[in-house]
């Protein structure tokens, strides 16, 4: 950064040798340093990469009582050459942007978000698993920093990134997940914040999303909230439907987070001269469609799974078997061209890729 340049301090005992790569599980281990930026004073100031550890904080912080914070889930990948790649950073900050806006939250600056990033990254480089399929999860977040139990929106901000040596994010792996409905619970409504990356739209998910998982079942695919027909997505991923030849996905109404996986499978589908329809689905239709036998595929895709194959559809005591126990080839061929592209096997013409 030229205006804001990045102090570093080391930490002097990395912690890379205690990490078994060839059993990571997802989000549980942290590389050895972090990025921190405070806000003050109308500007992003003091940026530092310093030892991952504790942070300081009082119990009247206000995020921890009114929820005022964004976050993003991204990914670094191993490259040819010895080279590092971080997929799609340019939509991952655009997202966060917006999601900062609609929580009110100051704009993080694009060389703050940015340049820290691939600084942390180019840092801790040697937590990037060697292996494919496997990444470095980087996960951005903000949150308001003020003392006050007032409702209002906070004058001090901090700013972290931090990172973690990931495998598969469902205990599936790749293999087909289950999924079921739940129609007495939503996820979001529209002119809520459904389609920005906030906490409270996780911690609202985790009562259903438990029930459903002593159910048997690996996920909730939410239906909307005002009749409880449509489809909109799953808890960590944007789901997709292949309907005879046609890849069709419901559109994004303002209560869908616009998956950034989302979007590259959809640029992905149009590239490989697919028939790509974004419109409302049904469960009616999907069932129709089950048993008509023109239902070929459900997958989901999303930056923790990448593309995930759905086995199991539960809804209203009709269970929706698609498939074998494997992936499907269209979501295999996603899978294989996405991977590819992180990790330099495929050609990336459209610079998905920032590489160091």
């Amino acid at each position: 950064m030229s205006e804001l340049p990045i102090k570093i301090k080391k930490t002097p005992h990395s912690r890379l040798s205690e990490i078994d790569f060839d059993h990571l599980t997802f989000g549980e281990q942290f590389s050895d340093h972090m990025l921190e930026v405070r806000y003050s004073e109308g500007s992003w100031r003091d940026p530092l990469i310093l030892p991952y550890g504790q942070i300081p904080m009082y119990p009247a912080v206000s995020t921890l009582h009114y929820g005022q914070a964004v976050f993003e889930g991204m990914k670094a990948y191993q490259y040819k050459e010895d080279k590092v790649s971080i997929f799609r950073l340019d939509n991952h900050y655009d997202r966060f942007r917006r999601s900062c806006e609609r929580v009110c939250i100051p704009e993080v600056a694009e060389d703050v978000f940015k340049e820290g990033m691939k600084a942390l990254v180019e840092i801790d480089r040697q937590w990037v698993p060697k292996e494919k399929y496997k990444s470095l999860y980087i996960r951005p977040i903000v949150f308001a920093s003020d003392q006050t139990l007032g409702l209002r929106a906070s004058k001090n901000y901090r700013f972290y990134i931090i990172c973690s040596p990931v495998g598969n994010y469902y205990s599936e792996g790749i293999k087909p997940i289950r999924l079921t409905t739940m129609p007495k619970y939503v996820r979001a409504v529209l002119g809520g914040v459904g389609d920005v990356k906030v906490p409270g739209n996780y911690a609202a998910s985790l009562q259903p999303t438990t029930k459903a998982q002593q159910l048997g079942y690996t996920q909730v695919l939410w239906l909307d909230a005002i009749e409880h027909r449509y489809v909109e997505e799953v808890g960590s991923m944007n789901i997709f439907f292949v309907i005879g030849d046609v890849l069709v996905t419901p559109p994004l109404n303002g209560s869908i987070l616009p998956g950034i996986t989302r979007k590259t499978v959809l640029e992905l589908a149009v590239k490989k001269g697919m028939t790509v329809q974004e419109r409302p689905v049904t469960m009616q239709e999907v069932a129709d469609f089950h048993r008509q036998g023109t239902l070929k595929e459900v997958f989901g895709a999303g930056t923790a799974a990448v593309i995930s194959p759905v086995g199991v559809i539960h809804h209203d005591n009709y269970q929706i078997t698609i498939g074998s126990d494997e992936m499907g080839p269209v979501a295999r061929w996603f899978y294989d061209n996405i991977t590819g592209i992180q990790h330099g096997e495929v050609e990336d013409p459209d610079s998905w890729c920032t590489l160091l």
